[in-house]
């Protein structure tokens, strides 16, 4: 039975959520921990991720104090190996762990984004529901802003006719050959993308990923998703109507939402 399910999800197929929630954090030590309103980051993420309509809902943390945490607030909460290089790898030991069938679909829920919009993750469910071919989905909106189209620390993803993934990258991708050599603005139509860095796995890939060497693409442009798109995963990618809400990265963060609160 699904967990607050609504009417409106009834289409949905039967999914979970993970929720990878890292102790250490270079900009922002501790921010899982730290108080948003009357509540820390990671009660805020789980309430919002029970919203969705999940068959069910897990804090993977490798950390005793979010751990005991999450237990004051009755989550289901699985301590993992402490050794794990990103989320994807804490997800696929949570799905080993609750012996989650090859098939069964697996959303990563970053543990610091506490106003991630549910319909994203449904979009995101549906999308890889929807193509029987790909074994992962992820999220993408139109860019507005020809800055953001040159910006590193915006990465774009262009598709191919079925919505797959082609490539992410930090790079302007595409790249308008004739129209940028007079300027480098955006033109009205053009395909460009800004990657939401929102994963969707069927659980027999997390098993697979874990096997999976560093690919070169990776490598250099510090992207996950790369590493599978080198072996040859298929990437379903929804399309979003705008960026949703700015997680916790930095303390500065944390105080803007305080105020918008």
């Amino acid at each position: 039975m699904s967990i607050n399910a609504e009417s409106s999800q009834e289409s949905l197929p039967n999914f979970h959520i993970v929720i990878p929630a890292r102790f250490a954090s270079q900009r922002f030590p501790k921010k899982l921990l730290a108080m948003l309103g009357d509540k820390p980051v990671i009660q805020w993420v789980y309430e919002l991720a029970l919203k969705a309509g999940a068959e069910s809902v897990v804090i993977a943390t490798d950390n005793e104090a979010i751990f005991q945490l999450a237990q004051t607030f009755d989550a289901d909460v699985v301590m993992t190996r402490d050794d794990h290089e990103n989320g994807t790898e804490r997800l696929a030991e949570v799905a080993s762990l609750k012996g989650w069938m090859a098939n069964e679909i697996v959303v990563n829920v970053q543990g610091d984004e506490p106003f991630l919009p549910v319909e994203l993750i449904h979009k995101a469910v549906l999308s890889l529901h929807n193509d029987t071919a790909a074994d992962m989905s992820t999220v993408a909106c139109a860019i507005e802003k020809s800055e953001d189209f040159f910006n590193p620390n915006v990465v774009k993803v262009v598709c191919d006719q079925m919505h797959r993934a082609l490539y992410f990258s930090r790079a302007p991708i595409p790249w308008d050959r004739d129209g940028f050599s007079e300027s480098k603005t955006v033109q009205e139509g053009m395909p460009v993308f800004r990657h939401i860095g929102l994963y969707v796995y069927r659980a027999r890939l997390l098993a697979q990923y874990t096997t999976m060497p560093i690919s070169p693409l990776e490598k250099w442009e510090k992207l996950e998703q790369l590493r599978l798109l080198h072996q040859g995963v298929k990437i379903q990618v929804a399309m979003a109507s705008g960026m949703p809400p700015h997680g916790v990265d930095t303390p500065e963060d944390l105080e803007k939402l305080n105020r918008l609160l």
